[in-house]
């Protein structure tokens, strides 16, 4: 969970990096880095509600 909880804000970091910097370099790989973060947040969502679901069920 730590893993893809780190991996998000390493997406997104990188995310604003290119929006801020712009020019081609955000045209090639800003869309790509905000939809890998999206993904990642539902990730890292998946992997929180598995362990609050089995921190429970036992």
């Amino acid at each position: 969970m730590l893993v893809s909880m780190a991996l998000v804000v390493i997406s997104l970091v990188l995310g604003i990096a290119f929006m801020t910097k712009g020019g081609e370099a955000n045209k090639k790989y800003g869309n790509k880095l905000m939809r890998m973060r999206v993904t990642l947040q539902g990730l890292a969502l998946g992997f929180f509600i598995l362990a609050v679901w089995t921190q429970n069920s036992e």
